[in-house]
């Protein structure tokens, strides 16, 4: 028996180190591929979004890459993929979540699984490979402690409604900004809607706008610098990009514990590549360690959080990973979409109308 088990045991020992031994040798077959193609060009991936630049330089440093970024939108992206075709000009873009499976449909994708996608949840990947999220986005409240008082800052989405609340909420135009229709999304979450029913949602911003305390403006840099914002319903790397660049003492940033809504960003390897090795290559690089390190530098929470250890002072630039614990992500994409278009109208209707 015990040489049976022996037997097995090391079979399957000589299978996981030549698994381990093909890994590695098809990563160096990579690299020594993305050598040869010399370059990579992205869409989406400015310097200054997600601390892109460090992944950019290390690309450069390590393998000798050069690269050069058009900054654009989401959809931007996807259709320069789909024109351009075989005679692209970018090799790989970052797009939003909901984007991923649009570029998947319309075969302007090609797929690659990096060494750790098994640590990826599956809500936020395409089983093919096609699409992974590498950071995330989760809606937060920002708070002015200038104009909000000790003791009266919202923890919660409740906590908004409270009698004797007396801040104002920003959250922006749900009509045009995707993070202000996130923002209702993660309301209803925390109220028992989801993305089929933002109802529940809907009815916390309209109490807000009949008790005269809500603001349509938009919760961004500037209006924040200039204490027009006193709680705000922002992404959370957008909270704390803005915290940090304005003042870190001035503001709080927080997840609602009651709940929220999380997504984020996912890359994308154009089918028609002129350089596919080389972003192949730069895929694996931001799942990696020095990656997702990378991102956190520029306040975008990385995918694998959970599993890597960040120095103190890059830790510190995020949020705790406990504040999670309430966050939903969005389970059913057709549905939030049709939710998402119908929102402007029941907004106008049943928010706006009581701001008159």
């Amino acid at each position: 028996m015990k040489k049976l088990f022996l037997a097995s045991l090391l079979g399957s020992s000589i299978a996981l180190c030549t698994a381990a031994m093909a890994a590695d040798t098809d990563l160096k077959t990579l690299e020594a591929a993305a050598k040869t193609e010399g370059m990579v060009n992205s869409v989406g991936m400015p310097d200054d979004w997600a601390n892109w630049k460090g992944t950019w330089t290390d690309l450069t440093a390590k393998y000798g890459l050069t690269h050069m970024d058009t900054d654009m939108s989401s959809a931007q992206e996807v259709a320069k993929f789909d024109a351009e075709k075989d005679n692209a000009s970018a090799d790989i873009g970052d797009v939003g979540a909901a984007f991923g499976p649009i570029a998947v449909a319309k075969g302007v994708t090609q797929p690659y699984k990096p060494t750790h996608w098994d640590q990826v949840p599956d809500w936020a990947k395409d089983k093919d490979g096609h699409w992974m999220l590498a950071y995330t986005g989760t809606i937060a409240f920002i708070i002015n402690k200038q104009l909000v008082k000790e003791g009266d800052e919202p923890h919660s989405w409740a906590d908004l409604l409270k009698p004797d609340a007396k801040y104002k909420v920003t959250i922006g135009d749900v009509s045009t900004a995707a993070q202000a229709a996130n923002g209702v999304l993660a309301a209803a979450i925390a109220m028992k809607g989801d993305e089929t029913n933002l109802a529940p949602g809907i009815e916390l911003f309209t109490k807000l706008a009949q008790q005269k305390r809500l603001s349509l403006g938009n919760p961004t840099i500037q209006s924040l610098e200039k204490g027009e914002v006193e709680v705000g319903v922002v992404w959370d790397f957008n909270g704390l990009s803005y915290r940090e660049k304005i003042d870190p003492k001035r503001f709080d940033v927080l997840i609602p514990s009651d709940g929220s809504v999380i997504s984020g960003y996912t890359t994308l390897i154009n089918k028609y590549a002129k350089h596919p090795n080389a972003a192949k290559l730069a895929r694996e690089y931001i799942f990696s360690d020095a990656g997702q390190i990378n991102l956190a530098k520029g306040h975008a929470r990385p995918i694998r959080a959970e599993h890597i250890t960040l120095p103190d002072d890059v830790k510190a630039m995020l949020l705790p990973n406990e504040q999670y614990k309430s966050v939903k992500p969005i389970t059913k994409p057709d549905a939030w979409e049709k939710s998402s278009k119908a929102l402007p109208q029941q907004w106008q209707e049943q928010v706006i109308i009581e701001m008159n």
